[in-house]
């Protein structure tokens, strides 16, 4: 794996989440329990959101909302040609009201906007919120719907042969992100 780029470390994943969480306190300077929520997408994305949570808590001296949602069946590639396997489910929880709150969409890359698309119409099956932001730990680029997140922690340019790499370590024992080649890629 000689093509593998570790772009981000333990410190660097650790020192991003407390800017994003710094910048969404400063965009939602009247931020409080009852107008606020995190929403991770799973799975990585819902890990990040908790680390988010907790910084957010501190910040803010009171805690907010948070929930997960999964995708797997707002996907727009079900069913289609190349695509045979059934998708793995996770939990969505989402148990408090989204009805007038902002929301805030965590995920951990960026790519075409495909998963924020359907995270929006998850979240949008349980309520209205208010205004949707989006933090996402890397953006890649290759947007192939309108969609431009609110806080990034790394922009990475890639090309589309290259795949983004996140590990937290609730999930893969390290906290990276790494660029590899696609056929290099883990799954």
């Amino acid at each position: 794996m000689s093509d593998t780029k570790v772009v981000l470390d333990h410190d660097d994943v650790r020192r991003t989440l407390v800017r994003i969480a710094h910048e969404i306190v400063e965009k939602n300077p009247q931020a409080t329990a009852d107008d606020l929520a995190l929403v991770g997408i799973q799975r990585r994305g819902a890990v990040l959101a908790a680390r988010l949570h907790r910084l957010l808590g501190d910040l803010l001296e009171t805690e907010i909302p948070l929930g997960e949602v999964d995708i797997a069946f707002y996907r727009d590639d079900l069913g289609r040609a190349g695509r045979a396997e059934a998708p793995v489910l996770h939990s969505t929880k989402l148990d408090f009201d989204i009805d007038g709150r902002t929301i805030v969409i965590v995920d951990d890359v960026l790519f075409t906007g495909r998963t924020v698309r359907a995270a929006i119409e998850a979240i949008f099956d349980y309520g209205r919120p208010a205004r949707v932001q989006l933090a996402v730990l890397a953006d890649r680029g290759h947007r192939e719907l309108p969609i431009r997140p609110d806080y990034v922690g790394k922009n990475l340019p890639t090309s589309r042969s290259e795949r983004v790499d996140v590990r937290v370590t609730e999930l893969d024992g390290v906290d990276e992100v790494a660029i590899r080649e696609q056929e290099e890629a883990i799954a």
